[in-house]
């Protein structure tokens, strides 16, 4: 391990590790691509997102909890590759991150996995203040346009650019991303209008969205997260919490959880490299 690598983790440790105590991996957090949700991130919001990432820890499936806590990004670049286009016919980009595990007798077995390839998806959780349409140029998050993803205008497929990143907040090795390459869950926080809403109503706003999407995953899985999440991206706050209760009263009659089954896409890799 370089000496440079090594100044760059212990920034982020109370006591200076060597390398024998350290594991280092390398992972695509996300990249400009159309995405299974039919959105993409702008060039300039990856660029934003290479900044904020630095320093930011991995979880477990979004699960913010301390004991949850996996490893952390201790440096990430921008990396272009000219030899590829994507579905918008633009030079594929992507983030990639690296990042530092201290090794544990605990984490051993999560190492393993890492290394045996079968912890590789990962996603990401960040805000978008703008969702721009591909076709009119719209800001879908102030006002609806009409044009549908997916769908060809002029031979030009439409989908939302995701641009004016305000914050990243965590990484997650996760079962099914929503990107084919990274995977990247922007659903799960969702996105106000910075001009008219203030910071705590944002934080309001978002930790209901946490808790209802958390809900939705017990009880149906995967897709009933996926499903209520598009649900909640122009609701307000007054509206996020009477579905939220709605939750709490079919959590009280004990209706079981409803298991993901497996389909083709759970084999949609992000890439390591240790």
């Amino acid at each position: 391990m370089e000496k440079e690598i090594l100044e760059k983790i212990n920034k982020f440790t109370r006591r200076e590790f060597s390398e024998n105590e350290l594991y280092t991996f390398s992972v695509i957090l996300c990249d400009n691509e159309i995405d299974r949700d039919g959105e993409r991130f702008s060039e300039s919001a990856l660029e934003t997102l290479q900044k904020l990432f630095i320093g930011r820890t991995g979880i477990f499936d979004h699960d913010a909890s301390t004991s949850n806590q996996t490893a952390r990004i201790y440096d990430t670049e921008i990396v272009k590759d000219e030899s590829r286009s994507t579905k918008n016919n633009e030079p594929y980009q992507y983030l990639k991150g690296y990042a530092y595990m201290i090794r544990t007798d605990n984490n051993k077995n999560l190492i393993a996995e890492i290394d045996g390839g079968i912890k590789k998806e990962v996603s990401i959780s960040c805000t978008a203040s703008r969702r721009i349409c591909s076709i009119c140029g719209r800001d879908r998050t102030k006002t609806s346009c009409g044009h549908v993803n997916g769908k060809s205008y002029s031979n030009r497929i439409c989908h939302t650019v995701l641009d004016g990143i305000t914050d990243a907040y965590e990484w997650s090795f996760v079962a099914v991303p929503a990107q084919v390459n990274a995977g990247v869950t922007k659903k799960f926080i969702c996105n106000t209008d910075e001009k008219s809403a203030s910071e705590s109503e944002k934080q309001s706003e978002n930790s209901l969205c946490r808790e209802i999407i958390r809900e939705a995953f017990i009880r149906d899985g995967i897709q009933g997260a996926e499903d209520v999440s598009k649900k909640m991206k122009n609701m307000n706050e007054s509206e996020l919490s009477i579905l939220k209760r709605s939750y709490e009263r079919i959590k009280g009659r004990g209706i079981t959880v409803q298991l993901m089954p497996e389909t083709e896409n759970t084999s949609s890799a992000s890439q390591y490299k240790i």
